[in-house]
């Protein structure tokens, strides 16, 4: 087992539990001193989620939801690695994502945001990285969408990851956003994390390598999991 994984994080790149201008905070985060548990040999060695399962069409997002016909909007490839703080590649990390279409609607009960749905996006994908810590989706760019931060506010484009380790417990969280989007300087989510460079890790690099010639544009997105290079995460 790789321990690298488990070294303490620097909490100066991570995004505060409360952040004024981001208001749920307000109602979630702790009001007292976290205290850290131990953590057990069986919560590091197990039980793992769903490695096994993940199939090729899986990381295709494009088709993995279809019903009858192609989902709408703009066709795109996420690839990256995953990486320890040595800068060392992550194998077999399962790696979930979740967005919304490109209407910027997510097939939720709870998004009633007066937009589309699309009856062949299903909006949801996994996969598990290789040898090399490699991992790459087929997806449709998602859209901008209004939320209740405030009465015009509107959550730039993004795409969840969730990334699962060794075990159960090593589940991280981060949101990936997308060059140049007008609205990043206005989002309190990708600006509560105060570090200019350290946010800046969380907007994807377009890639001429991925870009797939009359089909796709393709994204670079790295996720450094420790270390003074590590991706901001959502705890």
């Amino acid at each position: 087992m790789n321990n690298s994984i488990y070294r303490p994080r620097d909490w100066e790149q991570q995004p505060p539990y409360l952040d004024a201008d981001y208001k749920s905070t307000a109602l979630r985060s702790p009001r007292e001193p976290l205290v850290a548990l131990a953590q057990s040999l069986s919560e590091l060695t197990g039980p793992v989620f769903g490695h096994e399962s993940a199939a090729p069409i899986d990381a295709d997002m494009t088709r993995n939801g279809v019903v009858n016909g192609e989902p709408l909007g703009e066709r795109i490839i996420v690839a990256g690695r995953v990486l320890d703080d040595g800068g060392r590649p992550l194998a077999n990390t399962l790696i979930e994502l979740w967005q919304a279409n490109s209407a910027g609607r997510y097939i939720h009960s709870g998004d009633q945001h007066d937009a589309p749905l699309d009856p062949n996006f299903f909006g949801g994908g996994r996969c598990v990285t290789d040898a090399d810590g490699n991992y790459q989706f087929t997806t449709i760019k998602p859209g901008a969408y209004p939320w209740g931060n405030h009465d015009n506010a509107w959550r730039p484009a993004h795409i969840h990851f969730s990334l699962f380790g060794p075990a159960f417990v090593t589940r991280l969280v981060t949101q990936m956003y997308f060059p140049g989007d007008p609205l990043l300087a206005l989002d309190p989510i990708f600006n509560a994390t105060a570090d200019a460079a350290a946010r800046d890790r969380l907007v994807a690099k377009f890639s001429l390598p991925t870009t797939q010639s009359g089909y796709a544009l393709g994204y670079q997105f790295d996720l450094v999991l420790r270390g003074r290079d590590a991706t901001p995460l959502e705890d």
